[in-house]
């Protein structure tokens, strides 16, 4: 471990002062990735600034129907909240596919997602990585790639985004609140996360000196045709090698509205609006949902480990919105795909 300077911050104005006074500075609430960074050598902060008193805990409805979740809110309090249940069933539902009990204990919403890839070589300090120190090259590339990225990566990074909420939180276009010294703004949630471009260091668009306070809903849940499905190695505490989240909204046997966000294959969760929007006035059938796969996947390409992906992908997304069209949404207690 380092040294550091441990400071709690009295409110979200002081938590901002005290990130700005130093480039080297970090939150922390949960700490469920930072630890694991620190304990590698990844990240070296020097000075952490314990958020954990701050008033962003509550989940609060909003004048246009939808609901805001403080940034503090526990992910597992977010999963079992009622409302979260009832009305966005997606979010619970990708959250209880992530991590363990315990660490849904501790993990925040705020920290979801700004959790860091899992990539192999970014976790290996004695290997190359543009992501942890630009300028060193991608290991992953002709290294062992299994787990990476199959769409939107570039020659400077393949990594992948870990998050599951993050992809549930793509298909029902949160918004993210964020406040810094020049005051608060609000980020679509699709333009939350950056590709890897020549920039791979910078997984969001978030200002070192800005804070997270809430991401909010909209009043469009999907509450009843929906699934997450995550296809991983073992069927617990295993990152996605593919994960599909789907919202559907039917009307008189067609879909009026379809949306598909996949986790696992690329450096935030991956959407394609072209390919939702030819799901609108179609029939919910599987010559339809593979179109619909095949236009989403039509740019993927992988390595030498990880190619099996795109195939898996394609069967992955038909699969979703099978499930999501039928009322039937993956279960994530008993994990056997029906």
């Amino acid at each position: 471990m380092i040294n550091f300077d441990y400071i709690k911050a009295r409110d979200v104005g002081d938590a901002v002062k005290q990130i700005s006074t130093d480039p080297n500075a970090r939150f922390i609430a949960g700490g469920t990735n930072l630890i694991d960074l620190i304990k590698e050598n990844v990240a070296r902060p020097t000075r952490l600034i314990d958020i954990t008193g701050l008033p962003l805990t509550e989940i609060e409805e909003t004048d246009a129907g939808g609901l805001r979740i403080g940034a503090l809110v526990p992910n597992s309090d977010l999963a079992y909240d009622e409302r979260i249940r009832k009305r966005y069933p997606l979010l619970s539902s990708a959250i209880l596919a992530g991590a363990s009990a315990q660490l849904r204990n501790m993990a925040s919403t705020g920290g979801n997602l700004l959790q860091r890839t899992r990539c192999l070589y970014f976790y290996d300090a004695s290997m190359p990585c543009n992501k942890r120190e630009p300028g060193t090259g991608c290991g992953a590339i002709d290294g062992f790639n299994r787990m990476n990225a199959v769409l939107g990566w570039s020659q400077s990074c393949i990594a992948v985004h870990p998050s599951d909420m993050c992809v549930a939180l793509a298909v029902l276009e949160a918004t993210v609140h964020v406040t810094g010294p020049k005051g608060a703004r609000v980020i679509p949630f699709a333009d939350f996360h950056r590709l890897p471009g020549d920039t791979p260091e910078l997984d969001t668009i978030l200002a070192h000196d800005e804070i997270i306070t809430a991401v909010e809903l909209p009043p469009q849940g999907f509450s009843r045709n929906y699934s997450y499905l995550k296809i991983r190695d073992r069927l617990s505490y295993a990152f996605a090698l593919v994960s599909v989240a789907a919202g559907l909204e039917l009307e008189n046997g067609a879909i009026k509205t379809g949306r598909v966000a996949l986790g696992g294959v690329a450096h935030k969760p991956w959407r394609i609006s072209d390919a939702e929007r030819s799901l609108k006035g179609q029939r919910p059938d599987r010559k339809v949902f593979a179109e619909v796969a095949d236009a989403i996947l039509r740019d993927a390409s992988g390595f030498t480990h990880n190619s099996f992906k795109i195939e898996l992908a394609r069967r992955v997304i038909v699969r979703t919105l099978e499930q999501a069209a039928a009322g039937t949404p993956q279960s994530q207690s008993v994990k056997v795909i029906r």
